[in-house]
């Protein structure tokens, strides 16, 4: 199977999504803020979700920690700490660079076949949607060349917009 027919573009909720895991854009203390974290949150179970982030004791920007996903639909949930935007001269592409690598490295390794990710940064972290969506597609294309683990990764995007510039850019992708 080609690689870029193992990606989907979806405007949905990522919590109602059948797959084995999927990302959350989370702080770096993992605590349940608003945006998809709170929704993941919520339809989670907030405190039993709360108490598996609190063994942890937070997540460093631009890494991941794997937490079980309780009333969702998928197995797990990876917890993924993206930037906080201020202007692009601070490592912000490269920390949003290891959330991707670092997540599909744990479906990888974790044998989870099917991926959702939330638009990491994109909400409250101000990220440029288009410089984001270049980055998630740009790594996760590359993760899926490197490893056949992950069979299917989903974009799952709030509204058509974003899901246009996903679209867009997996038009533009090459392997």
């Amino acid at each position: 199977m080609p690689i870029l027919n193992k990606v989907e573009v979806l405007v949905g909720d990522i919590t109602q999504l059948d797959v084995a895991v999927i990302v959350n854009a989370a702080n770096s203390q993992l605590a349940g803020g608003g945006g998809v974290d709170g929704a993941i949150h919520e339809a989670a179970g907030y405190r039993q979700l709360q108490e598996a982030c609190a063994v942890f004791g937070g997540c460093p920007t631009g890494d991941v920690r794997l937490t079980p996903s309780f009333n969702l639909p998928s197995k797990a949930i990876i917890h993924a700490v993206g930037p906080i935007w201020r202007g692009g001269e601070q490592g912000e592409p490269d920390t949003l660079r290891s959330c991707y690598r670092k997540a599909m490295a744990v479906a990888a390794k974790e044998g989870f076949e099917s991926i959702a990710f939330s638009a990491i940064s994109c909400g409250v972290y101000g990220y440029p949607h288009e410089l984001a969506v270049v980055i998630a597609v740009n790594e996760v294309v590359c993760c899926l060349a490197q490893d056949s683990t992950v069979k299917k990764v989903i974009f799952c995007c709030f509204g058509e917009e974003m899901a246009d510039l996903y679209r867009q850019r997996l038009k533009n992708a090459t392997v």
